[in-house]
């Protein structure tokens, strides 16, 4: 089974999740410089994959992390990540659709997602990613607005929501969605751009 070394932990995965990327290491990092300032609560992970961007959210913090994903593999390789890097006392998942699984009155200090942000009609130009990792419907944002909506819910207030996407065209659109959608009670603060996507950060 392939393995990497991200943020410093040992995490394997397999074809059955998305191949991690080294560039989103940055995004592990932005939310762990937001944690030490964040409201007290737990972390929270929506499209989890293998589980290695809120471990390594986490990983120095003592933090709760609260791992969700559709997928079985996810939940096997997540715990099996945690464990491995001796942070199995501080993780719990929930299997399940990310809409459907969390209690409504949960709330999380720091809330990172990683949703599938390709369009359905271009899936076929990644042939070596499993499609539910990467389908994000029509226009590639199904999810992520499903996450806008998760973290209004759910972000304690003063809170941030770290949100991967495509490109900046997808975060100009996800901003727009944001100040409709919430009216308001969460906004796109800031976007930082990277070679293979872009990170957005939503305050509450």
């Amino acid at each position: 089974m392939p393995h990497l070394t991200f943020c410093g932990l040992d995490i394997t995965y397999d074809h059955r999740v998305l191949e991690p990327r080294p560039w989103t290491e940055a995004q592990s990092t932005w939310a762990a410089e937001l944690l030490p300032t964040a409201p007290g609560g737990p972390v929270l992970e929506l499209c989890a994959g293998a589980g290695h961007i809120g471990l390594g959210a986490v990983k120095d913090t003592g933090r709760e992390l609260v791992m969700v994903d559709v997928n079985p593999a996810a939940e096997e390789l997540s715990l099996q990540n945690a464990a491995a890097n001796g942070l199995a006392a501080q993780i719990s998942f929930r299997l399940g659709r990310m809409e459907e699984v969390l209690d409504a009155g949960e709330r999380f200090a720091v809330i990172v997602a990683d949703p599938p942000w390709v369009r359905s009609a271009e899936t076929s130009r990644f042939p070596e990613d499993p499609v539910l990792a990467i389908d994000g419907g029509g226009d590639g944002l199904d999810l992520a607005r499903t996450c806008v909506v998760l973290m209004d819910r759910h972000l304690h207030d003063g809170g941030a929501g770290l949100l991967q996407l495509g490109n900046l065209a997808q975060a100009e659109t996800i901003a727009a969605y944001t100040a409709e959608q919430t009216r308001g009670r969460l906004a796109l603060m800031e976007a930082r751009e990277f070679e293979r996507g872009v990170l957005v950060r939503l305050s509450r």
